[in-house]
């Protein structure tokens, strides 16, 4: 029953940051397509993305910029992002204590609009 609901605390994923060969995200869940992370302590400076799955950001902690479809938008603590499979982003300008759920789902290629 364990995989049926739970609570991810925020605290006990952000104490496992780094990991051992200094990762900056841990998984938190993962069930079926649905794959939960969290990204901190501070983030480096990223590449340009493309993911296979939908994504949602969930930013707990500090402020940035996301670079995607050729615009810049401003995100702080609060703000819930999301980025379809297939587009191209990146976080730019984020202030170090930038703490982000990062969450994967759907089939491979996104989910269909409606």
């Amino acid at each position: 029953m364990a995989d049926r609901s739970r609570v991810m605390h925020f605290a006990e994923a952000l104490g496992r940051i780094p990991g051992p060969a200094d990762e900056r995200a841990v998984t938190a869940m993962v069930r079926g397509s649905l794959d939960v992370r969290l990204s901190a302590r501070p983030l480096r400076p990223n590449q340009r993305k493309i993911h296979t799955q939908d994504e949602l950001y969930v930013v707990i902690n500090g402020r940035g910029v996301l670079l995607h479809d050729g615009r810049r938008d401003p995100f702080e603590a609060g703000d819930c992002i999301f980025v379809a499979a297939g587009v191209e982003h990146s976080f730019e300008d984020f202030s170090d204590d930038l703490a982000v759920w990062v969450i994967f789902h759907g089939p491979v290629g996104g989910e269909q609009p409606r």
